[in-house]
């Protein structure tokens, strides 16, 4: 049995509206002769504020790789730990409990991965295992998880911790004109995110059964040109129509777990844009109010990559789950083009022992008590004459 647990989730402090990032585009590229095309695609975007590792003044500079690299180890390690103590706390457990720990991200380079510092820093065992996930983009969310419930399946008893740290803006070229890196500009955000899934206990969902599919001959949809200057982004203009070719996916595993794709408590997707939610509306006869969790993401942070499924499964913990045994989805969408898919049943927590919950008071206490001498007892205990 291996449950996701609450995820954790940070943003840096450096925030930028709607109206900033159209503002900073119209400044930028007056004479862009698809200027207008542009501004009309990001505020279609539903992207309300994003936020930034760094001002934006320092966002629009390039000083080169070396230092962007430098730059996003340098918050990385600044960042990552207090996301990882809260997952963990969430989840009931040390970071010695933990025996594989997978680190997501696609927008910085490490080699040892943080998931040596992680260890070295952080009190994991020197045994615990690692896997960095980096070029599966926005679907390596998805992907973590569906890993991590591989391991949690041949090490029943396991637990696995997933760290997702997105600096997209620090992939930002102010040379890249196309309309579709206009519109890159203003969708992507950065985040910090960590989850725990549980190889035994914990609540959360309960992960069932996974999946993957890669849409053929589409690979180069969404990459990375490498260059002297970093990572620059490619779009291709047909990438926002990839649910009707990915929606099928969806429905074909839910039906091998004989579950109605159609008919599930809650999804938690990747959103990459507005487009693929409404997509998935009309494919999977959806209504929008069953992806809430996913646009308010995309709303108040924007495309945050690997993380959007984390941010967006946070949110479905904060508004209090769902009844207990509720079946629901997971899916992260990216390169490849590639989905990632998870089926799952929400789990509550298990009520408390009352082994636990009560104490025995011996005659004294009691005695004290009727003298009117303040006494304090565990939450839940009762006295009876």
């Amino acid at each position: 049995m291996a449950t996701l647990c609450r995820p954790a989730v940070a943003v840096p402090e450096h925030v930028i509206t709607l109206e900033e990032t159209l503002d900073l585009a119209s400044a930028l590229h007056a004479g862009h002769p698809q200027l207008g095309l542009a501004l009309r695609l990001i505020e279609n975007t539903g992207v309300r504020t994003r936020h930034l590792v760094q001002p934006i003044e320092q966002t629009l500079t390039h000083p080169g790789l070396t230092v962007r690299n430098q730059v996003y180890e340098r918050e990385a390690k600044r960042r990552v730990p207090e996301v990882v103590e809260r997952a963990l706390t969430h989840a009931e457990l040390r970071a010695r409990d933990i025996d594989l720990l997978i680190y997501v991200s696609c927008t910085g380079f490490m080699m040892p991965s943080m998931t040596a510092w992680l260890i070295n820093t952080m009190g994991f065992r020197s045994d615990t295992r690692q896997v960095p996930i980096a070029q599966l983009g926005c679907a390596a969310g998805g992907a973590a998880v569906n890993r991590a419930h591989d391991f949690c399946r041949a090490y029943p008893g396991a637990n696995v911790l997933i760290v997702a740290c997105e600096f997209c803006s620090l992939c930002y070229q102010p040379t890249d004109l196309e309309v579709g890196s206009l519109l890159s500009n203003g969708l992507f955000g950065d985040a910090v995110a960590a989850v725990v899934m549980r190889g035994r206990g914990g609540s959360g969902v309960h992960i069932e059964r996974n999946g993957s599919h890669l849409v053929p001959d589409t690979e180069n949809w969404i990459s990375y040109g490498v260059k002297d200057t970093g990572f620059h982004f490619q779009l291709d203009k047909r990438v926002p129509g990839t649910m009707e070719m990915l929606a099928p996916a969806l429905r074909t595993l839910a039906g091998q777990h004989g579950w109605d794709v159609s008919g599930l408590g809650f999804y938690i997707v990747h959103a990459g844009g507005p487009r693929i939610l409404d997509d998935l509306c009309h494919f999977l006869n959806l209504s929008p109010e069953k992806f809430r969790y996913s646009r308010a993401t995309l709303t108040e942070r924007g495309n945050i990559a690997s993380a959007v499924v984390f941010d967006a499964l946070a949110r479905l913990f904060a508004d209090g789950g769902a009844p207990e045994g509720t079946p629901g989805l997971i899916a992260g969408f990216g390169p490849g083009i590639t989905a990632e898919i998870s089926l799952g049943s929400w789990i509550g927590a298990p009520p408390e022992p009352a082994h636990r919950r009560l104490r025995a008071i011996s005659t004294s206490d009691i005695a004290l008590v009727h003298q009117g001498v303040p006494r304090r007892f565990p939450t839940g205990t009762t006295i009876t004459d």
